[in-house]
């Protein structure tokens, strides 16, 4: 054996396993396992031989220890989404427009429902891969990467460039979830929500052998960098990377209009059920290559992309009962529990309904069979009962008199449509609620403080309210299922450095009703600190723009309360110290009081960040423009809201002119 014939037995693996990945293999299993033998034979007499991009080496024989992370040579930017016919029509028009062509052609493919990477391959050869991260950095999975075995380690072909950077989609295919997700019922183990989090999470993963496991695939669609210049259309892409080895997306049109890109869209969008992966939507791009690089990006997203998303896809199934659960509040919420079925890339066994005025507008049942979908893809709901198939036995539901938590008798309010369990002291699930949600992301930000952890601390005893989670200790925590010495001394680490959160989120850690995070926002930009706001007055609430009576009366009466007042000082004493804010008048200010609508991208601000300065200058935001609307900020490429702007003669800011008003 020489050594080009060793190089190209290697070629030969690559070949059959791309075609085995395309799904038109050429020879059996068997014959494929009996070359690999052969070159790890050839590989053991040979050792010097062996290069990293090998068929034989995907996997490492240690975990890593943790992730490194890496800058993004080219930022990776998400794309925009639209969700209509008209608002594809109007990035048509947009392209148009910034381009100044009569005719424009169109690169349309499916959007992947997977975990967003990019890949490197020098001379041939991986190097690395990264995770999309914050676009800006993300982590360094090249050796899980590497265990992917529709990812060619080494790249063959006629036009191997020097420098490659591709970007493409880590995935699980249906099948194979399905497969770990019986395997994991079998071992009482925790279900994965759907293929997406089961391929984010195996990435996570610091041992390859495990990742390795996971029956992960990958695709790529894109060019970041080619140092071969070698293709200039976004259409020739696909063809390009697919002569080199690498795998490929297979639905793909070229267009030249609005109707083909339709036309394609709907094609799609019937094939996605035979589908053997998931995709949401499908992704429309400008197909020359260097209008791509004209336009640019904005600060988020390309100006020549845009993702189409499809809407929700429904299903029938039946409703075996229906379950009430209670809320941090105490407010009772009934649950259908449901035949289990595969809806949008993952099997959904329950569905909230809400309120009791919802499943009597509805006329749900218990054994009803019943359209669901999941609103966004996410949130599984009942659209509609199938009444042509009730049984004759049925009858309605009612809502329970007593909370099934702690048997106490239920409460009705008098305006509104909820139904309370007043027991706020002695009822244990809505203590693990309100504990649950002040750890949350949203609020406090506490990592590994889940539902299953705080179900634990609060059956053992260690945690009541949010207040005894800052003095939990080792060895309480070390009591708890599955907590070893790196786990413990990760959850409080998270417990301290929640200790300094942002006075925005500590308010709504608190749990007052009504207070969302937009509002949490508002009070934390006009209060400054928690102390202000535990003193003010309903009038004075009243002041602040977006409150109003509902809002201030629960203010009020939350920081009047005893309980209430003592548990947010026993925080403060544990060493919770919520960020102040410096709070300016901003009475006086050509903003103060006016109606803004923000349209198009900004260059200097994210729509986030420019809100926040309108609201500190005491200005508002509208999603709409309409007669009261005072301002509207352009930035590039604008909607219809600027020519409705227009039409109403209402006044419009750039940028420029923007940023020149705040410093007033």
């Amino acid at each position: 054996m020489t050594r080009v014939e060793y190089e190209t037995l290697c070629e030969e693996i690559w070949k059959h396993n791309k075609l085995y990945y395309e799904g038109s293999p050429i020879i059996s299993d068997e014959k494929f396992d009996h070359l690999l033998k052969k070159l790890e034979q050839i590989e053991k007499e040979h050792p010097d031989w062996v290069t990293p991009s090998s068929p034989t080496q995907r996997v490492g024989e240690t975990p890593s220890k943790g992730f490194e992370t890496v800058l993004h040579r080219i930022p990776m930017l998400s794309l925009a989404n639209t969700y209509s016919k008209d608002e594809l029509a109007d990035f048509v028009k947009r392209m148009h427009k910034l381009l100044e062509k009569q005719e424009v052609l169109f690169s349309c493919e499916l959007k992947m429902d997977g975990v967003a990477i990019t890949a490197h391959y020098e001379k041939g050869r991986f190097t690395e891969g990264v995770t999309r991260g914050d676009g800006k950095r993300g982590d360094d999975i090249t050796a899980n990467m590497r265990t992917i075995r529709s990812l060619p380690l080494h790249l063959y072909g006629k036009h191997v460039p020097e420098k490659l950077e591709i970007r493409g989609e880590v995935f699980m295919p249906h099948a194979v979830f399905e497969k770990h997700n019986k395997e994991r019922a079998t071992a009482e183990s925790a279900l994965w929500a759907n293929p997406r989090n089961a391929a984010a999470g195996s990435l996570k993963l610091l041992d390859p052998r495990i990742v390795a496991k996971r029956g992960l695939q990958v695709v790529f669609y894109g060019l970041a960098e080619d140092s071969s210049h070698s293709v200039t259309s976004q259409y020739e892409t696909h063809a390009f990377l697919k002569s080199l080895g690498l795998p490929t997306l297979h639905h793909l049109a070229k267009c030249h209009n609005l109707d083909e890109i339709w036309a394609f869209a709907e094609k799609v969008r019937k094939d996605r059920p035979h589908m053997p992966f998931d995709i949401d939507g499908v992704v429309v791009k400008l197909d020359d290559l260097r209008d791509q690089q004209r336009l640019g990006n904005t600060a988020k997203n390309p100006r020549w992309a845009v993702a189409y998303k499809f809407a929700a896809e429904q299903a029938t199934t039946r409703i075996k009962e229906i379950t009430v659960q209670v809320g941090r509040t105490g407010v009772l919420t009934p649950v259908a529990e449901l035949e289990p079925i595969y809806v949008a890339g993952s099997t959904i066994a329950r569905a909230t309904l809400h309120n009791e005025d919802e499943v009597k507008r509805k006329d749900i049942r218990v054994g009803d069979f019943v359209t669901i979908e999941k609103g966004g893809d996410v949130i599984p709901k009942v659209v509609e009962v199938l009444h042509d198939k009730r049984g004759s036995h049925s009858h309605p539901w009612k809502m329970p008199e007593h909370c099934p938590a702690c048997g106490t008798l239920v409460v009705r309010e008098a305006k509104g449509v909820a139904v309370r369990c007043p027991n706020r002291k002695g009822c244990p699930e809505q203590s693990v609620r309100r504990i649950q949600f002040f750890a949350s992301k949203p609020a406090m930000d506490i990592d590994g403080m889940g539902v299953r952890v705080v179900e634990q601390l609060v059956d053992k005893g260690f945690v009541s309210r949010p207040s005894d989670i800052y003095q939990l200790t080792a060895k309480e925590i070390g009591q708890l299922e599955g907590f070893k010495d790196k786990a413990i001394h990760n959850l409080l680490t998270s417990i301290d450095q929640s200790k300094s959160v942002p006075l925005e989120r500590f308010i709504m850690a608190l749990g007052i009703q009504h207070i969302g995070a937009r509002t949490a926002e508002d009070l934390a930009q006009r209060t400054g600190s928690i102390q202000a706001l535990q003193k003010m007055s309903k009038e004075e609430l009243l002041e602040i723009e977006g409150i109003g009576d509902i809002v201030a009366d629960s203010l009020v009466g939350f920081f009047a309360d005893p309980e209430h007042q003592d548990e947010v000082q026993r925080l403060l004493d544990s060493g919770v110290h919520p960020k102040k804010i410096e709070v300016t008048s901003s009475k006086g200010h050509p903003f103060h009081g006016k109606t803004f609508v923000l349209t198009g991208t900004l260059q200097k601000y994210t729509r986030s960040e420019a809100a926040a300065q309108i609201k500190k200058k005491g200005g508002k935001l509208s999603d709409s423009v309409t007669k009261t609307t005072d301002f509207i900020v352009a930035g590039d490429s604008p909607g219809s809201k600027l020519d409705k702007a227009r039409s109403l003669g209402i006044t419009i800011l750039s940028e420029d002119d923007f940023e020149k008003n705040l410093q007033v």
